[in-house]
């Protein structure tokens, strides 16, 4: 047996073990073991982090663990994590526990806090003692949860969607806001009526407190990047309709990189960000010195760091970016179907975007080519709107107020 199918069949075996595991009959039994485990008293120390679902070591949760690594060493911090990206966790220096294992059971049931940017399984009962810290993962664009007039996700429908998500959402103890405008849609999206922190988002310290040509260069290098080209990162979001299956959704790269090559591969690299909801594996073999697709990359703010440019959609990554007042180029091909169909903006996205809104690669090429020349008329008064609460302390803001 060769190698290759060796390792296919360990993948198939483990994939059957976590389908087990993830039974509704193993849910019952785990249901109940997390109920009378829950009742022993908490472990006052224990805190237990998690990152889209177990997948990455990213975002909110990471700033505020590496804050209080640094500032709180007390604390005893475990990160749950998706056996399938165990890998994604090695080397860091991370004391981690896998998600549904025995030893999960224990340490959430017993955990004193539990700090999350994503949902966490309905079936899971929130012992008394647990403190739940909701960070969210971004600034709403597209409308969101009980604000959603249909939902076109695979699995559910929108009555149940949105029932299970202020299900959820009534268990958070505290939610992290950005801002003042996120503040207003997450109390009325998620109909969240506890402790709002209206902070900033921890995860854009690093924007501000590793800004410099230094780490610029580090993460180059380390990325295997060129150091003599302009960096355009292309970072779009998922779209609720297109989906293989539940949790596994589509996404059609409608870049053409053939001719953005032939038009900027002199002075230019891609690098290629695409949603963690999203299961594509992009094949850009043909573009191995132009673009480069680093959607597992631990963190998307490095990501940000080196990039001189950013396209996306109607991804939340705008919002973060800005900080950084760097130019923007939105690629929205579809925008009349996403606005008035799939999701729906909350505010004018046309008219009050920090950059200009186009359609095809052509477009997209020509604003490149012109970025000195883009029209940032907006952009101080989306700053201001946005960002106004974001100068690297966001993390102790939130820390301060939940473990002080």
């Amino acid at each position: 047996m060769t190698r290759n199918s060796n390792t296919s069949t360990l993948a198939k075996v483990r994939n059957f073990l976590i389908k087990v595991k993830r039974g509704e009959k193993i849910k019952k039994l785990y249901k109940i073991a997390f109920t009378v485990i829950g009742k022993l008293p908490a472990k006052k120390n224990m805190v237990v982090f998690e990152s889209f679902l177990g997948k990455q070591y990213s975002c909110n949760p990471r700033a505020i663990y590496e804050y209080m690594k640094e500032n709180y060493p007390n604390y005893d911090m475990y990160w749950s994590i998706d056996p399938r990206y165990a890998s994604t966790f090695e080397g860091k220096g991370l004391k981690t526990v896998r998600r549904f294992s025995i030893e999960w059971l224990f340490k959430m049931a017993r955990a004193k806090y539990w700090v999350s940017n994503s949902r966490l399984p309905m079936w899971i009962p929130k012992p008394n003692h647990t403190i739940y810290l909701q960070t969210w993962h971004g600034t709403p664009l597209k409308r969101l949860a009980a604000d959603m007039d249909e939902v076109h996700m695979p699995g559910t429908d929108t009555e149940k969607y949105k029932k299970n998500f202020l299900t959820e959402a009534s268990r958070w103890d505290y939610l992290i806001s950005p801002n003042r405008y996120s503040s207003d849609i997450f109390k009325r999206a998620f109909g969240f009526e506890k402790d709002m922190i209206e902070s900033g988002y921890p995860r854009n310290d690093y924007l501000y407190n590793h800004n410099n040509t230094t780490t610029i260069t580090e993460i180059k290098k380390r990325l295997k990047l060129p150091l003599d080209k302009k960096v355009v990162l292309y970072a779009p979001t998922w779209r609720d309709n297109e989906y293989y299956d539940k949790g596994k959704y589509k996404f059609n790269l409608k870049l053409d990189l053939e001719q953005m090559q032939q038009k900027l591969g002199s002075d230019y690299i891609v690098l290629l960000r695409m949603h963690y909801l999203i299961a594509e594996n992009l094949d850009i073999s043909s573009f191995s010195d132009f673009a480069f697709d680093v959607s597992h990359h631990t963190d998307i703010t490095e990501l940000y760091i080196i990039s001189d440019l950013l396209i996306t959609d109607y991804s939340s990554v705008f919002f973060d970016y800005a900080n950084l007042k760097r130019p923007m180029i939105f690629f929205v091909y579809d925008i009349e179907s996403y606005r008035d169909t799939l999701r729906g903006f909350y505010f004018d996205f046309e008219n009050l975007a920090p950059g200009p809104l186009v359609k095809t690669t052509e477009e997209v090429i020509t604003h490149i080519q012109q970025q000195e020349q883009l029209d940032t008329a907006n952009f101080e008064d989306f700053q201001q709107k946005f960002c106004y609460l974001e100068s690297g302390q966001s993390s102790k803001r939130v820390v301060d107020k939940v473990f002080e």
